[in-house]
Formats: structure tokens, sequence, C-alpha cells
């Protein structure tokens, strides 16, 4: 992916944490903002009249130094919820979201989908041996759909 279309492709991402790090030649890393756990049940029927969200809990950070700026998730071994700090704008065509290698490589995982006007919550699937997770880390990356525009002209 070009430089130029790279930047268009940042012209539909709003919210970025530090964008020098963020927009490069493949896409856009994304970071997490919140970690949430599933406390409740949602429902899902098929005409919708019965549709309710799931209730969430967030997970708590924990700072692992006093002078820290950011804290941790310590996650166990399960199903979360993720949520992201960025947001889209003025998508003219879908963008696929996937989990970064780094994720993938320390036992996280969530699913890749096509985004189409905003960045859903996530479910987000951790090994048995847990995960830690620092706030604004970078776990997911916005790439364009092949022969897609990116943004409004």
């Amino acid at each position: 992916m070009s430089a130029e279309r790279s930047q268009s492709l940042a012209d539909c991402v709003d919210n970025l944490v530090y964008e020098p790090t963020q927009v490069h030649e493949h896409g856009i890393d994304l970071t997490v903002s919140a970690i949430h756990e599933v406390a409740a049940p949602g429902r899902l029927d098929f005409g919708g009249d019965e549709l309710e969200d799931a209730d969430l809990e967030p997970v708590p950070t924990e700072l692992r130094h006093p002078d820290d700026e950011y804290g941790w998730w310590d996650l166990e071994g399960g199903q979360y919820v993720l949520q992201h700090n960025e947001f889209l704008t003025d998508l003219e065509t879908p963008l696929q979201l996937q989990p970064r290698n780094e994720l993938l490589a320390r036992g996280g995982s969530h699913p890749s989908m096509l985004v189409r006007s905003h960045l859903p919550l996530v479910p987000l699937s951790v090994a048995d041996g847990g995960l830690r997770i620092k706030e604004n880390a970078r776990v997911s990356t916005l790439v364009p759909t092949e022969g897609g525009s990116i943004g409004r002209e």
C-alpha cells in the first residue's frame, strides 16, 4: 500500500493515539481502550423484537509501578469483549479489521471482519495461559479491501 493510500485510510480514522506509529504502509493499527467480561447474556431472536445487549462489566487495569501512566489488563484464559480507542468516519467502502500478528503470537485473537460504518465491540479470545495487555496497546490492524477506494472523494 502506498503512503498516499495509507494517508487516505488515516483520514477515515479518528482518535488515533499516536499516528506516526499506527499508520504504516500495510494499514492502520488500532489500540485497545477497554476490555469487558460478559456478566449476563444478551438475547438474539429471528425478528429482532427480543434483541437485547449482554451486560458487560469492565475488566480493571492495574499499574505495574506507582509512577506508570497506563495500567495493564491481566487476563486469564477465556472470552472477553474488546473496545478500540479509534472511530471510523467517512467510509465509502468496507475495510478489513484483523488481529495483529503480535496479539496472535501471544495467545490472543479476535475475528477478522469487514467494517462498514463503525468499529464494533469485538470478541477477544485468550489462550489458557492468559495474556497481559497494556492500555492503548496496538491489537488490531485496519486494511483496505481489494480494489476499493478508502474515503470519500
